[in-house]
């Protein structure tokens, strides 16, 4: 099969956050995604690099907004104030350079376990505020779905209908995370109800049993049944592995794939 469009992405990268980017288009990658995690993050002191990455490269660039120690439904005003002010902090400080972010959904704090309807409207309304803000810049933001973990939104089809449909703006999307979908047993479901509201692709494997993040290939995920329901897809796929030679491992198995 022949992908058009597939980004690298990798959040545990740690050496030199940039030197490897270089070398993505020769390896067959046709973009990066930024994690705003760690030492590879967009701010002013790499902003520059990531310019001149943009002009001296034809990558396509995309954001995955930062995740850790943020919730978009905690119930304490002053965290989420920050956590909102962050988000839209990262999507301006990326508008020259990317079209799409990425974000992940809220979470139940041990406040929010007892009054979950609580913090799943201040899921949606920073969701919400975030798309609005992202809408001045002409950004999509596309909400991921998650891995089975406890007291997270967004890890069933039917949350993330709901989730996309109670935020009122036109920028609001899906990231299809097919590992994390693997880990609920989901993926034939995200599928079946989903697939013609994806705007983007998240591609790693997994044994069904929790979010290992493997290359493409080396897991349980049936790849061959997953890839041809995508084959009309025209929006980006990324790998999200541990590092760049398995990336280049996905990108190999994806190719060598036959339907």
């Amino acid at each position: 099969m022949r992908i058009k469009r597939i980004s690298f992405s990798s959040r545990v990268t740690v050496e030199n956050p940039f030197c490897w980017v270089y070398t993505l288009e020769d390896l067959g990658f046709t973009g990066w995604e930024i994690v705003q995690d760690g030492v590879q993050s967009l701010n002013t002191g790499t902003l520059m690099e990531v310019k001149k990455i943009q002009e001296t490269t034809n990558l396509e660039l995309t954001l995955h907004l930062p995740f850790s120690d943020l919730n978009l439904g905690t119930l304490n005003p002053g965290i989420s104030q920050e956590v909102r002010r962050q988000m839209m902090s990262n999507i301006e400080l990326a508008s020259d350079f990317v079209e799409l972010a990425v974000v992940h959904p809220g979470y139940l704090s041990p406040y929010g376990v007892l009054v979950p309807e609580l913090a799943w409207r201040a899921n949606v309304d920073s969701l919400q505020l975030i798309c609005d803000f992202a809408a001045d810049y002409g950004i999509l933001v596309a909400v991921e779905n998650m891995p089975d973990v406890p007291n997270v939104f967004g890890k069933c089809p039917l949350e993330i209908l709901r989730m996309t449909e109670e935020v009122s703006c036109e920028n609001i999307g899906f990231t299809f995370d097919v590992g994390h979908a693997n880990t609920m047993g989901v993926v034939d479901d995200f599928l079946d109800e989903c697939l013609g509201m994806v705007s983007h692709v998240h591609l790693h494997d997994n044994m069904g049993k929790k979010d290992e993040h493997l290359p493409v290939g080396k897991g349980s995920v049936d790849w061959k049944t997953v890839m041809h329901r995508l084959s009309s897809f025209k929006g980006s796929f990324v790998t999200e592995v541990n590092s760049v030679e398995e990336g280049v491992e996905s990108l190999a198995f994806l190719k060598g794939l036959l339907f």
